[in-house]
């Protein structure tokens, strides 16, 4: 049986020099040719095209609006002691909160 070939992911950093060995992986690495199998066959230029435009309507679709929103200083003071990452938080908390037919209706009331 033929031996298996490791897949190994190594993150490189700008920082750091690449090791001979490393070097060495990513040279011969580079000489080999690219194997397409039925399951994953090569893509012609329109098919790329294709998929970048169902990206970018994705990211489009996805993409966050900047807003500026006051809230009260204890809300803040409650939202910053979540931790690093506070503004997400809330952001994730209001895509919730504006999703709850009775919390929306609460929150109406005056």
């Amino acid at each position: 049986m033929k031996d298996k070939e490791e897949i190994v992911r190594i993150r490189l950093s700008k920082d750091k020099k690449l090791t001979k060995k490393q070097r060495k992986e990513l040279q011969e690495a580079a000489g080999r040719p690219i194997v397409f199998s039925p399951d994953a066959p090569e893509l012609s230029d329109e098919q790329y095209a294709q998929m970048a435009e169902i990206a970018r309507k994705r990211n489009a679709e996805k993409a966050r609006q900047l807003i500026a929103l006051r809230v009260s200083a204890d809300t803040l003071r409650k939202a910053k002691a979540t931790g690093k990452g506070y503004t997400g938080f809330l952001s994730r908390l209001l895509d919730y909160a504006i999703n709850d037919p009775e919390l929306v209706m609460k929150s109406l009331r005056k």
